[in-house]
């Protein structure tokens, strides 16, 4: 029987690519998206052709009661071996022209939806004795960028709680890391000064979903049994 990925944020960019790398390795796929059908079922049909089985769960990971109504019935009955927690968004501004609902609701999808995906099921995890929690932050969250107070905040804030869980649970065998992805090709920079940015990236290229899929393969693997709290860089060199 596959062990189970629970991927959030997976309709497409980066969590598509992780979903099906995960399947490619062997593991069903549990899919969250919030609204993206088409791209959901696109990835859905992916995963299948690599002959696992893909559950889509259409919920907004800030929502407290819709994260248990999809989640309670199915925990009962198994517990993912990986959660990945992926979802997130920008909402750009500089501070002082900065809608305080921008700042909440990006602090909530990246912080209060690792919060209200990973607490059910890292409680089921401890029981098992096993399990790998990954989370995606962003280069943003290390080196700060300007426009982006409440992205950077909130994924440096994930590299905290990153840390901070890894050593709640290492006793019980449970490896938590964060990835931190920087200028990925995907639909997030589809209004930046794409050529600009390539000239500041020592590879000079932007990289692909596929290589940060890469790594969280990596770090899910037996390969990576040794390696729990730490924040791995896939971010082709600008910033070290």
């Amino acid at each position: 029987m596959s062990k189970i990925a629970l991927i959030t944020g997976a309709s497409k960019g980066i969590g598509a690519a992780i979903a099906v790398q995960l399947a490619e390795d062997g593991y069903d796929i549990w899919l969250n998206y919030r609204s993206d059908d088409a791209g959901a079922h696109k990835t859905a049909e992916q995963i299948k052709q690599h002959g696992q089985q893909c559950t889509l769960l259409k919920f907004d990971v800030t929502d407290e009661k819709a994260v248990e109504e999809n989640l309670s019935s199915l925990l009962e009955k198994k517990v993912p071996y990986i959660v990945v927690n992926n979802a997130g968004f920008t909402r750009d501004s500089i501070m002082m022209m900065m809608d305080s609902s921008d700042w909440n609701k990006v602090l909530q999808v990246h912080l209060t939806g690792f919060f209200n995906v990973t607490k059910p099921v890292v409680s089921r995890m401890l029981r098992k004795r096993t399990g790998r929690i990954i989370n995606i932050a962003s280069t943003s969250g290390e080196t700060g960028v300007a426009g982006q107070t409440n992205y950077c905040a909130a994924k440096a804030g994930l590299i905290g709680a990153t840390k901070s869980l890894a050593m709640e649970v290492a006793k019980r065998n449970i490896l938590v890391n964060a990835v931190t992805p920087g200028f990925i090709d995907t639909d997030m920079l589809s209004e930046l000064p794409v050529d600009e940015i390539k000239n500041t990236i020592p590879l000079k290229r932007l990289g692909t979903p596929k290589e940060v899929a890469g790594v969280v393969s990596f770090l899910c693997s037996d390969k990576a049994s040794y390696i729990t709290g730490q924040t791995i860089a896939v971010n082709g060199g600008i910033y070290t």
